[in-house]
């Protein structure tokens, strides 16, 4: 194979995910997966970018296997360390995350196995640090929540066709930290922090994900302290 050849090749599966020769599988090269055998990767290649890719991947017979790729848009200031993010930057918190479950405007894709909740006219999700709601659903709009600190989820009708909530600061929420972060379809242009990719791509996301096999998504950069495999 000519040089120049192969090294289009080497661009080219970089770009999608997959490994080099000789190089193991990205989830291989982590320090954690999330303890499950299915795993969502989104990588880009440093703090300032705002695209990268996202694989999702399957733990078959003892490794790791790629079973599908998408382009990926990040927030519209890049990536930033997950547990020292602050709400309002436009920043995509890096970090390993479970997912809690799915939602969207549209009917779940045939094939979809985890939760689903189907936005409807009077689905928000709170922002507003002063609420008890704080990064919540909620059906009708929480009355301490401000609606100006919330998104109406139905108004989003591209984005939320299709959505899975990234389980950052979910569990136990801290004030500030940021609200509202999902795997979603793609809009006009980078996001607010979320991380979004085709619509095609999340159709498949959510025919292929599987909550019995503990599914996580690891977000990072491909070197430094953000670093996807550091986490």
């Amino acid at each position: 194979m000519r040089p120049a050849v192969a090294a289009v090749l080497a661009a080219t599966s970089l770009l999608l995910g997959a490994a080099p020769p000789g190089q193991a599988p990205l989830p291989e090269r982590m320090a954690d997966t999330g303890g499950g055998t299915q795993l969502i990767t989104a990588e880009a290649s440093d703090t300032s970018s705002t695209t990268g890719t996202v694989t999702w991947w399957d733990r078959r017979d003892g490794r790791w296997v790629e079973a599908g790729s998408a382009a990926a848009r990040f927030g519209a200031k890049g990536l930033t360390e997950g547990g020292s993010r602050t709400q309002g930057t436009n920043t995509t918190p890096t970090g390993l995350y479970d997912l809690p479950y799915a939602f969207g405007i549209e009917e779940a894709p045939d094939g979809t196995t985890a939760p689903y909740r189907r936005v409807r006219q009077d689905s928000w999700w709170c922002q507003d640090n002063e609420s008890h709601s704080y990064n919540r659903w909620t059906e009708p709009l929480a009355a301490d929540c401000r609606a100006t600190e919330a998104e109406h989820l139905v108004t989003y009708g591209t984005q939320y066709a299709y959505a899975y909530v990234i389980g950052f600061n979910y569990a136990q929420p801290v004030r500030e930290r940021g609200a509202g972060i999902f795997l979603h379809v793609n809009g006009q242009g980078p996001t607010a922090g979320c991380v979004s990719v085709p619509r095609d791509a999340m159709r498949r996301i959510l025919a292929w994900a599987d909550p019995g096999r503990g599914p996580h998504i690891a977000i990072g950069t491909t070197s430094g302290p953000t670093a996807i495999t550091r986490y």
